[in-house]
């Protein structure tokens, strides 16, 4: 277990950071251990696709700068969507753009309540709980194709519902992943993706023979730990095994997921961490990050249209750097074509 330090500056077990480092991708880490930078950085890529290095100097909170809680004049709705034996609960709220954001493994909606809040003030904001997660109810199942018909779920629902336009779909670590997926399967239906640290066509998988004691271990003590969470909007309902194996399915669906991403025909952009595993110098963290970033330089020399944004963090961006990701996704390539908040085209 040495190699598997976490990074953070609580010791408490309850933090979205911490409790991310079972998401995959296998994280070493927890997102508040990130490397701070004090200026944004243009990096260049082998191939010479031209990228963006977020460097971020502190952590804000969502209600700085005179922003405005939801609890104001901000009207959130909450519906429940019932499919394959489980329920789903999904928030809305915000004006502007519509926005669908969906959680990876082992986070909840509420987890994303930051950047969901920052987002509100210029997008009609769509949050919910994967099965097992949240306040979503527990299933018999927990397969990539299960969570990803929890997302269609939501999805037909939206459309049901109407939306004054087309989402942009926002999907972190598996979100992404699922994100993909549905935007390959259902052509037309969202506007644009933003893909966070997820979605990665990694060249070799994560979980290798050597290192799945040392997994194994890692999730078992997380899983003793999240019991603190039971019946809270944080909890996750998986188990280290059912962890285990959905992380080494994962690295199945990403040695084919640049096939998907020849079948989305609407625009992506990626917000990827730089030390996705820690930024420790010893143990698999130098592989496991060297890894995740030439999965995206081939992606990008298959896709050089694809807007990519580093971020100098780990995993745990989405906690950490809510601000910064909320200020890239609002530079979007159809930001410009976004209708003003609170009216309809």
């Amino acid at each position: 277990m040495a190699a598997f330090t976490f990074s953070v500056d609580s010791p408490r077990a309850d933090t979205p950071a911490m409790r991310v480092a079972a998401s995959y991708g296998p994280m070493l880490i927890a997102g508040r251990g990130c490397a701070q930078a004090t200026s944004s950085q243009r990096l260049t890529l082998t191939q010479g696709q031209s990228l963006t290095m977020v460097g971020m100097t502190t952590k804000t909170s969502a209600m700085d700068h005179g922003e405005r809680d939801e609890r104001s004049d901000r009207t959130m709705r909450n519906f429940t969507v019932h499919h394959d034996g489980v329920t789903i609960p999904v928030s809305r709220g915000g004006r502007g753009r519509p926005l669908v954001l969906c959680p990876g493994l082992n986070s909840t909606q509420d987890d994303l309540r930051e950047l969901a809040e920052v987002l509100r003030h210029d997008h009609d904001v769509v949050t919910f709980d994967l099965r097992g997660h949240g306040v979503a109810s527990a299933a018999d199942r927990y397969s990539f194709d299960a969570f990803l018909s929890d997302l269609n779920a939501v999805m037909a629902e939206l459309g049901r519902l109407g939306l004054h336009a087309p989402p942009v779909l926002v999907g972190y670590s598996l979100g992404a992943d699922l994100a993909v997926h549905f935007a390959s399967e259902h052509p037309g239906i969202v506007a644009e993706l933003v893909l966070i640290d997820g979605a990665n066509p990694v060249p070799e998988p994560f979980i290798t023979e050597a290192l799945l004691p040392e997994f194994r271990a890692m999730w078992e003590e997380m899983a003793t730990q999240q019991e603190a969470e039971r019946g809270t909007a944080r909890q996750v309902l998986l188990t280290a095994q059912e962890i285990l194996d959905l992380n080494v399915e994962i690295d199945v669906v990403r040695s084919g997921i640049l096939d998907r991403y020849r079948k989305v025909d609407r625009p992506i952009s990626m917000i990827m961490s730089t030390s996705m595993a820690g930024d420790s110098g010893e143990g698999h963290a130098p592989r496991l990050n060297q890894n995740w970033r030439a999965g995206i330089e081939r992606l990008l020399r298959e896709q050089p249209h694809i807007a990519t944004s580093w971020i100098d963090a780990d995993h745990g961006l989405v906690f950490t750097h809510a601000r910064e990701i909320a200020q890239i996704i609002r530079n979007g390539p159809g930001a410009a074509d976004q209708a003003a908040p609170g009216t309809t085209p």
